[in-house]
């Protein structure tokens, strides 16, 4: 399978930008590929498989190597990828057998993509504390009603940096549950787990659920019609 390039223009009520470190996974992309292709991802990704009926479509933002397109798909679901690194993207078409959607998460209509469930492990964690709601209405709009998201972000309080220039935006328990509320969605599961890559580091994954109904959500805060 080859990678897609999906037009990435900016319009009204997109995303605002966000110092995402994009250049570091494209100019580092054989060594991020290395990295974190061998990790299991099966306890992150079992709490969700456990809410999805059989043959969903899966959408995996931020796909990087592949590795959990594969394995949603080795065990019947159907599966889509989105990657802005182009490099990485084609990795992850070749690792997954699936299409890869070569484009910048912040600007893609993800309307035109419609899906069942939404991974996002590990996409968001260079996205600042203000701009995550908007961030994360924008990636949802494609979802279908009861739909399912996966989402991980690092435990912690304020970013860290790397040496190579990369900030990672920490998030603490409670208050990233009363966000989440704040947005309509239902958290299903909550893990904590040790980071397989660095075990100083520790991730907080919450499977949630879109409201049923458009009305039953808060006011988007895109500012956009449904």
């Amino acid at each position: 399978m080859r990678s897609k390039p999906s037009g990435c223009e900016s319009r009204k009520g997109g995303c605002a930008e966000t110092p995402m470190s994009g250049s570091f996974y494209e100019e580092n992309h054989e060594a991020y590929y290395q990295q974190t292709v061998g990790i299991d991802p099966a306890p992150f990704l079992e709490p969700l498989i456990r809410y999805l009926p059989p043959a969903s479509l899966l959408l995996d933002v931020g796909c990087g190597s592949g590795r959990d397109l594969r394995w949603f798909k080795e065990r019947g679901y159907r599966v889509v990828g989105m990657e802005r690194s182009r490099s990485l993207a084609r990795m992850a078409a070749d690792h997954a057998g699936c299409e890869i959607h070569e484009a910048d998460f912040r600007s893609f209509d993800f309307r035109s993509l419609p899906c069942d469930a939404i991974l996002l492990v590990g996409a968001l964690v260079h996205v600042p504390h203000e701009s995550l709601s908007r961030v994360f209405f924008h990636i949802t709009q494609g979802l279908r009603p009861r739909g399912e998201v996966l989402l991980t972000l690092k435990e912690g309080r304020g970013f860290s940096s790397l040496p190579d220039g990369r900030v990672f935006y920490l998030w603490e328990d409670q208050p990233l549950r009363a966000l989440i509320a704040s947005w309509g969605f239902t958290i299903l599961d909550v893990q904590r787990q040790i980071s397989a890559v660095r075990p100083k580091d520790v991730w907080l994954g919450y499977v949630l659920e879109k409201p049923h109904h458009e009305a039953d959500a808060p006011a988007d805060p895109l500012g956009e019609p449904g």
